[in-house]
């Protein structure tokens, strides 16, 4: 058969067009180019077998220059061309390059598969001699509705709507139907496109009718003619939903902590309050120590396997020993009764738990073909994870490097690590058996999100475990001697060093950011939406040294540093040993110390000249100091130790990690002693050269870098993109996320507009996510109280009421607070439960600070927070779950 390709897309000089196309039987895609005459209509002719073409091949087109690609079409959606249910011999296409469209989302899995699900419809056979065959594509339909094509003569149904003709959705949103073209009559065909709903309702297109020019067809051809998108008057859809972490959830039956079972009545409870979205925190595998400190669900030590803490051991067989199974229910009733987590008891009870079924039964499930099919899905991360694990476990650390021996993964280990018969394998086995059963459960869950219409909504963190498996496993991807985190804010003044390795991201393009596309697309099996955490992480991270505790001498990476003459050329001489050594003059000491200046003087101290000194060579870093000092608790000791991490930082410059002859100026180094010292003149010129470098300098640089790494990864699958985009934000990074339709976060009490105090509800931009709080800040009724005068002002100003503001917040106030929210212009609103409780004071907890997920300011925060209600108990109560749904539907976020 013969296949002609025809695209009009006009190139530049040295610029051609290549057409990459996928067989339908062996899937593998091979690479054409393309010709033309005039630089605007390109053609590819293919001749091949029928056979082998297959009945469906995929397609999309690139541009090249000199052989190398430049640009793609967005792949997301690729073009589709049914072959086997017609019988002609020669298809000519005429296509339309594709880019990414502003209304990307609605190609979401997100509302695709649960806002506006429907059901597949395969292109029925056709008979026609000649066939015309149009697609086009129809994103705004909603769940329920068709598509169908009607037009001027009796092949179209003479404009009746009840003779149309039926298209089918071969793509997602994308419609395709037959027409008998040797029954059209003329060369031209005048049409337009309805919507049908499932009882009947018609909607016409919007616009004048089209017409679509016809090529001359001979018995046996097939025109296929893609067209311009159908549009409808049919508005945005808005949708609201709640943030709980997984492990935050409470049932009558769970064990001390939320799982897999308990997020399917979560479900249950979201789509009876007529909310479409359920968002959690990350649900991957935090187990280093099997302390409390692993409770941290952003340090995960695999991006693949999920938290043993998560299965719902209901879902599993009953314990055989009597005894056993008594003692596990009497510990079940006590650690589910507890008010908060006990981490290190609940994860020993359910591993325990875990481990009495795999003996029971465990090697019987995995000698099943549904244990064999997940074995060859996960092997690649899943062999190193449970290798690790038992390593781990082993040697009593997570601290590869401290190991005598294994201290990389080895691939040699794979072939016997992946055999039943072998040693090594039931070394390992207890490992896989868990993350089957948390697969399988999670999976469960999502399907039974789809099937409620429920968005599960997931969590990417920005960093990994640097003890983790994920470092153990490719450590190619990481560099180990600096430590990622966040300048300084206003939820912590010393910025904030989450101690993860920093990417290697050279390293990482190279082989087209595969570590991040497998994350993703693993992603993809439990959610249909995520949030990336601290997108600013692929435009820069903030890397600080390894002998850092704090973050205040940290630099941006990449970025450009500036060098001696740049900083210069402000005016400001650079003086390195003043400006970039830690300046500790005796008037600081005893500013800082007080009356244990003497003290400090003579024990970590040492004289230079003058009134002088530098740190002694034993303290002169953070981490040496930490290290001192240990878990220090008086009072004193603690207020020296931090003072001493401030001589630390005490500089107006820090140098570049990669060129020691450039120079990056110290994040909010206007508040350092050093600075004081600085003659006024001198403090103008750095304020400018500090505004210049932060807020400028690097913008095009940093689009450019995130230009590489972003694109990739949103359409390595099709959840919905969102992004946590608070805090240093440069302006490039809505550029970005304008370019790749990325929903921003949109904060009331942190505008994005500097000239506003309070962001306007109004001015959100509807690809974005509203919210009033997140797990890393105070709750809505904690923000209330934090700030008497900011509460006023915000009570005056943004719910314009007269009078003072009541504290605490009542009810009444925080559903008039919550209700604006909702009804702002963003697609999400997404509410975590407690500022849901928080209109309810029959519901809420009297102490507002025991509803607080994370305190950032504190690295060592333990997270243990769970709803004092069970789900059971809020599914019960009809009063405020119909409050709920009455301010849904008002505020039109009911689809």
């Amino acid at each position: 058969m013969r296949l002609i390709f025809n695209i009009h897309y006009i190139t530049h000089f040295g610029q051609s067009l290549r057409l990459h196309l996928s067989d339908g039987v062996s899937g593998r895609e091979r690479v054409y180019g393309m010709t033309t005459t005039d630089g605007d209509l390109w053609t590819c002719q293919i001749d091949a077998d029928r056979a082998a073409m297959g009945d469906v091949v995929t397609y999309h087109f690139s541009v090249a220059v000199d052989g190398h690609e430049v640009r793609r079409e967005w792949l997301t959606l690729p073009h589709k061309l049914e072959l086997g249910n017609t019988r002609t011999e020669h298809v000519e296409t005429d296509c339309r390059w594709s880019d990414m469209p502003c209304d990307s989302y609605l190609y979401s899995s997100a509302f695709t598969g649960c806002v506006n699900r429907r059901a597949a419809t395969p292109l029925p056979p056709c008979a026609y001699s000649k066939v015309l065959r149009l697609i086009v594509r129809a994103p705004q339909l909603r769940s329920g509705q068709r598509l169908a094509v009607v037009g001027r003569g009796k092949p179209l149904g003479d404009w009746r709507p009840s003779c149309a003709i039926a298209m089918y959705e071969h793509s997602y949103n994308e419609w395709v139907a037959d027409i008998d073209a040797a029954q059209l009559g003329s060369d031209r065909a005048e049409l337009k496109f309805i919507a049908v709903g499932d009882k009947g309702e018609l909607l016409w297109e919007t616009g004048p009718n089209r017409t679509v020019l016809l090529p001359r067809l001979h018995d046996g051809d097939a025109a296929v003619m893609e067209l311009d998108q159908a549009f409808f008057e049919l508005c945005d859809e808005k949708l609201a939903g709640t943030l709980i972490p997984v492990f935050s959830l409470r049932s009558e039956g769970s064990f001390g902590v939320g799982d897999f079972g308990d997020l399917r009545r979560m479900i249950d409870w979201v789509a009876e309050t007529h909310q479409r979205v359920l968002q959690v925190l990350p649900i991957n595998d935090t187990t280093a120590t099997h302390t409390w400190t692993d409770s941290y669900p952003y340090s995960c030590i695999s991006i693949f396997a999920l938290h043993p803490q998560y299965a719902d051991l209901r879902q599993l067989p009953p314990i055989a020993d009597k005894e056993a199974a008594a003692r596990m229910e009497a510990l079940q009733k006590k650690l589910n009764a507890m008010p908060q987590i006990d981490y290190e008891r609940v994860n020993a009870a359910k591993t325990e738990y875990l481990r009495i079924i795999f003996d029971q039964q465990g090697r019987d499930v995995m000698r099943s073909e549904e244990f064999a099919a997940f074995f060859h899905r996960t092997e690649h991360w899943l062999v190193p994870y449970a290798q690790y694990c038992h390593l781990r476990d082993t040697y009593g650390t997570p601290m590869f490097a401290q190991w005598p021996d294994h201290n990389t993964w080895d691939e040699a280990d794979r072939a016997a690590l992946s055999s039943p018969s072998s040693e090594q394998w039931h070394e390992v086995e207890f490992y896989y058996y868990v993350q089957f059963v948390l697969d399988k459960q999670m999976r469960a869950a999502h399907d039974y999100a789809l099937a409620r219409g429920v968005i599960l909504k997931g969590d990417i963190p920005i960093g990994v475990n640097r003890n983790g498996c994920d470092v153990w496993h490719e450590p190619q991807y990481f560099n180990l001697d600096m430590q990622a985190g966040a300048p300084p804010d206003a939820f912590s003044a010393n910025g904030q060093n989450w101690g993860f390795p920093t990417y290697n991201w050279q390293r990482m393009l190279r082989d087209g950011c595969q570590w991040w596309v497998r994350r993703f697309q693993n992603m993809s099996q439990y959610f249909d939406a995520y949030r990336i955490d601290h997108v600013l992480g692929f435009f820069r991270i903030w890397a600080i040294p390894t002998s850092c505790v704090h973050a205040l001498t940290g630099q941006f990476a990449p970025s450009l540093a500036m060098t001696r003459d740049e900083i210069e050329s402000y005016g400001l001489r650079l003086d390195e040993r003043f400006m970039t050594e830690p300046f500790i003059a005796r008037w600081v000491v005893d500013r800082l110390f007080g009356t244990h200046a003497d003290e400090v003087v003579a024990k970590y101290l040492r004289h230079e000249h003058d009134d002088i000194f530098s740190l002694r060579p034993e303290y002169d870093t953070e981490r040496k100091i930490e290290a001192a000092f240990g878990h220090c608790h008086e009072a004193d000791d603690i207020m020296v130790r931090d003072a001493l991490y401030a001589l630390c930082s005490n500089v107006l410059f820090v140098r570049d990690h990669d060129r020691p002859d450039a120079f990056h100026p110290r994040i909010t180094a206007q508040f350092s002693t050093v600075y004081e010292t600085l003659a006024d003149s001198d403090k103008e010129m750095f304020n400018r050269l500090y505004n210049d470098y932060f807020y400028r300098r690097n913008n095009d640089f940093w689009y450019g870098e995130a230009m590489k790494k972003l694109p990739v990864l949103v359409q390595a699958t099709r959840m919905l993109v969102c992004a946590e985009d608070l805090g240093m934000v440069p302006d490039c990074v809505a550029w970005v996320m304008e370019r790749l339709r990325i929903l921003s976060l949109e904060l009331q009490s942190m505008p994005k507009d500097p000239t506003v105090r309070f962001g306007l509800l109004s001015r959100n931009p509807y690809r974005s996510v509203c919210t009033l709080s997140t797990h890393d800040m105070p709750t809505l009724r904690q923000w209330w109280d934090e700030d008497a005068q900011r509460t006023q002002d915000f009570y005056s100003s943004m719910l314009y009421r007269n009078g003072n503001a009541p504290h605490p917040l009542p009810g009444w106030l925080a559903r008039d607070i919550i209700s604006r929210q909702l009804t702002s212009p963003s697609m999400l609103c997404i509410l975590s439960l407690q500022d849901w409780f928080a209109m309810d004071e029959r519901l809420r907890l009297p102490d507002a600070d025991a509803e607080r997920i994370n305190i950032p300011a504190n690295p060592r925060h333990y997270w243990r927070y769970r709803m004092h209600v069970t789900i059971e108990q809020l599914l019960a109560d009809k009063e405020y779950n119909d409050n709920i749904k009455e301010m849904i539907d008002e505020c039109g976020r009911r689809v």
